[in-house]
């Protein structure tokens, strides 16, 4: 499976990852606030259409290694806390929130003894830079999600979304 993101439209990327289940697992490390922060953001979330969820970046907690935060978003380097609206919540298969404009899909299917997990981000922002950068987060989360859920000490975000950047700019720009 290729583990990049892919543009299905002008404005709307997709991930795919296939993890190791079972489903409720999975489901649990995308819903759950002390799992979800292990990999991307914690922070609580109504479990329920119309609810909330709060998310609580704290990038250098995602891994044991030390990682510096580049320059260009020192304004990071504190954590971030970002709202978002539940649209779905249908346990253990399908969630989406409206982030920022646009709408966050993770959807989860049994594949074998594994999870598939598709994740969708629609209306990417238009600026270049902070298009890539979204492309670059997304993918690098979903590599410490994979590096938790079988059980390794994922590398340092920053590091890793650094040179993300430079891929996906070199593959969409």
């Amino acid at each position: 499976m290729n583990t990049y993101g892919k543009l299905i439209n002008d404005h709307t990327l997709e991930f795919e990852r296939l993890l190791p289940g079972p489903i409720d697992r999975v489901w649990e490390y995308i819903t759950d606030a002390d799992k979800r922060a292990l990999w991307f953001a914690g922070g609580n979330m109504d479990s329920h259409h119309g609810g909330k969820v709060e998310y609580q970046f704290d990038h250098k907690r995602l891994s044991p290694e030390p990682d510096p935060i580049p320059d260009k978003y020192k304004d990071l380097e504190g954590g971030m806390t970002s709202v978002a609206d539940v649209l779905t919540y249908d346990p253990p298969h399908l969630l989406i929130i409206g982030w920022e404009g646009g709408e966050v899909t993770f959807k989860l299917e049994e594949f074998n003894d594994q999870v598939k997990l598709t994740l969708t981000h629609s209306n990417l922002p238009t600026d270049r830079e902070k298009r890539v950068g979204t492309m670059a987060g997304w993918h690098t989360h979903l590599d410490i999600l994979v590096d938790r859920v079988t059980g390794k000490d994922p590398k340092g975000f920053w590091g890793v979304h650094a040179r993300m950047e430079i891929e996906y700019t070199k593959k969409f720009f």
